[in-house]
Order: C-alpha cells, then sequence, then structure tokens
C-alpha cells in the first residue's frame, strides 16, 4: 500500500476545502494559529502570512518539500533557508490585483471625503447639518503619487483617470505601457513622487530595502495635507511618524489596511479622527479568497509531487 503524503495546513483555511478534491493519498493537519508547527514527516506546508516560517521550523521538518504561502506577499518566509534546504515556495499574486486595488481605492475616497468622522458622526447622532461640515478634498486635477508599479500599484493607477487624477510613480523598473495607457508619468527620486503627490499609494513588498520607507524625513516631504494610503505591508511606514503627521496636520487623512505588529494598532492610530483603519481585508472578497486557496493548494500538491510551481517565488 502507497504511503500518504502528509501536508500541514493553517486551520484558518478549512472553510475553502469544500471548494477542491483532496486526492486520497493526501493526508492533512490542521495547524491551529497559536500552535507552534509540529515535528513531523511533513512534505507540504500551507500557511498564512502571520506564521514565519525559518530555520528553526524547517529543523522540525526534515522532509519538507514545499511551503506554499496564503498571501501575495511572502516576508514571513526566510527565502534564503529555503533555497539552503531544497524547499520550494510559492505565493498568490494576480488573483487578489483586482480585490485589492479596490480596496486601496475605498480608502482613497473615504480618506479623501472624511468618511470615517462623517460614520461616526451619523452614527452617534452629533451633528447637525452646516455648510462648512466635514469639508473634504475633490480629486480631480489632483497627483496620485504610486510607491511601487507592480501588478496591485498597475491596478490602482488604472483606476484613477475617471476622477480626473494624474499618475506619477516611483519604481525601480520604468513601466512604458502603463505610462501609454493612461499618461502615467515615473519620477526616480522617491522624494520628488512624495513631494508631487496629493496622495500616495504604497504598493511595494516589505523587504530589508522597504522596511521603514516611509518615516519623518519622507512624510516631512509630502506636500502640506496629503492623504497617504498602506495598503501593503505595515512594516514599510514609521507609524509613530504617522501618527505625529496627522496630529501636526500635516497629512490630512491617512488610511491604513496593514500594521506593524499585527493584529495589534498602535493607540496612537487608534486616537487619530483622521485616519481610517481597516482589520487587512485588502483581498477579502468571496471570490478572491476562494482563488487564492485554490490557487495555493495547487502549488502545494505541484510542489510535493516534485512538478513545477504555478507561481514559484
Amino acid at each position: 500500500m502507497r504511503s500518504r503524503s502528509r501536508v500541514l495546513v493553517a486551520d484558518e483555511l478549512k472553510h475553502f476545502l469544500q471548494f477542491i478534491d483532496v486526492s486520497s493519498d493526501v493526508e492533512i493537519e490542521f495547524l491551529a494559529a497559536d500552535d507552534p508547527v509540529p515535528e513531523g514527516d511533513y512534505v507540504g506546508l500551507l500557511p498564512l502570512l502571520s506564521r514565519r516560517i525559518d530555520e528553526a521550523v524547517l529543523d522540525r521538518l526534515p522532509q519538507l518539500r514545499v511551503v506554499a504561502n496564503y498571501a501575495v506577499g511572502y516576508d514571513n518566509l526566510d527565502l534564503g533557508v529555503l533555497r539552503a534546504r531544497g524547499v520550494a515556495a510559492s505565493n498568490t499574486p494576480d488573483v487578489l490585483t483586482e480585490a485589492t486595488a479596490d480596496l486601496t481605492w475605498a480608502l482613497i475616497m473615504a480618506a479623501s471625503r472624511r468618511l470615517g468622522e462623517a460614520e461616526r458622526r451619523a452614527r452617534e447622532g452629533e451633528w447637525r447639518w452646516h455648510p462648512t461640515m466635514l469639508l473634504g478634498i475633490d480629486l480631480r486635477g489632483r497627483t496620485l503619487g504610486l510607491l511601487g508599479a507592480g501588478r496591485i500599484g498597475r491596478a490602482v493607477g488604472k483606476r484613477a483617470p475617471p476622477f480626473g487624477l494624474k499618475v506619477a510613480y516611483w519604481d525601480r523598473v520604468a513601466q512604458p505601457a502603463f505610462e501609454s495607457a493612461i499618461g502615467a508619468r515615473r519620477i526616480e527620486k522617491l522624494a520628488d513622487l512624495l513631494a508631487a503627490a496629493d496622495i500616495v499609494s504604497i504598493h511595494v513588498q516589505l523587504s530589508s530595502e522597504t522596511a521603514g520607507l516611509i518615516g519623518a524625513a519622507e512624510l516631512g516631504a509630502m506636500k502640506d495635507g496629503a492623504i497617504l494610503i498602506n495598503t501593503a505591508r505595515g512594516g514599510i511606514v514609521d507609524e509613530e511618524a504617522l501618527c505625529a503627521a496627522l496630529e501636526s496636520g500635516k497629512l490630512r487623512a491617512a488610511g491604513l489596511d496593514v500594521y506593524e505588529n499585527e493584529p495589534e494598532i498602535r493607540d496612537c492610530l487608534k486616537r487619530a479622527p483622521n485616519l481610517i483603519l481597516l482589520p487587512h481585508i485588502g483581498s477579502a472578497t468571496e471570490g478572491t479568497r476562494r482563488s487564492m486557496f485554490e490557487l495555493a493548494w495547487s502549488n502545494l500538491m505541484r510542489g510535493i509531487r516534485g512538478e513545477p510551481l504555478l507561481t514559484p517565488i
């Protein structure tokens, strides 16, 4: 009798198993968020972004062949250790691009029109209409600055022209097709992009190069009254510096879907009335989250069978 391939799958993903066919030669063990990775002969691992996969974890899994990350990001993976041990790794790009771009625009609109403050006043009944109540800003004629012009950044930018926004972007790689499609302008220096944009939206990966990329100096380089949006990774922004910029009025508003120490959110962020806070829901549509799982599962199965991954890192 052929032995079954044992795989570890994040417990939070049980819901999505109803949408796939699990081969009879695969044995699934679910891994709760608070439990450590067990020792054993597991050949595949399908974790959430919140679980760090490093040398200590791999020491417990000597037969591991593949880590299929349930996320487009992979800053939770020690890629150097994975490569050294011959463990394949994958992520879930493309399938969450449009959902995340939509959510980014929800934050842009909410921040520019002060929807968080407005919703709180309406719910609490603490308002009386007058002509200068909760004045936001018009988008037409302003500049949207993209930090990163990868899949999500470009998708966000392509939604800008109908709102009358000009688009500028900062990226190592020029995107001529993107520029031609919407008239986007590449700015080579980060400081110049920050100074030019009325709204800055972050779409870069978290890495040693981008950790703390937006600190006090960078926030100070932004226009007075600008708006900052982050749907990428919390560690890219110095949160204390952001709190100070919001409190001083240097920034008009901000919108965050990600935080440095998720799920914890700094108190100063919670206190800021001109800040929209969301609990990391950029990809949170039924179709997107299901597609992410189906892609991660396909990568997991290919990895344990020695086949090429669909979306290798």
